[in-house]
């Protein structure tokens, strides 16, 4: 265990680091973790996607829905504001990828719309 003196806004703090595995690589980082598999892409129809990184918080739509240009498909939550996803024309519902709670990252596909 090693002990550092470390100071945060002028603020003084002694910190103990314990080394937990030695890859004999020494001052070099741990490789990051692997990143989880992206979702599987909705079958059949345009894609819709997440704008932005946020949790989605309602979703107002199932496989088979008909479903018009300009509805609002499901609420993402980022930066504590509502997220309106709109539907991008008129069409049916191929697939719906994502339920309330679940969270998302910019680019993750929300749901599908046939035309």
């Amino acid at each position: 265990m090693k002990k550092y003196k470390v100071i945060v806004n002028g603020v003084e703090y002694e910190v103990e680091i314990e080394l937990l595995a030695d890859d004999g690589a020494a001052g070099t980082p741990a490789p990051a973790p692997a990143a989880p598999a992206p979702a599987a892409a909705p079958s059949g129809g345009d894609t819709v996607k997440a704008p932005l990184a946020g949790t989605v918080t309602t979703v107002n739509i199932k496989a088979g829905d008909a479903v018009k240009k300009g509805q609002i498909l499901m609420i993402l939550e980022s930066m504590k504001m509502e997220n309106e996803i709109i539907c991008p024309h008129d069409g049916t519902v191929s697939s719906v990828s994502v339920n309330a709670g679940a969270s998302v990252e910019a680019g993750d596909a929300l749901c599908a719309i046939g035309r």
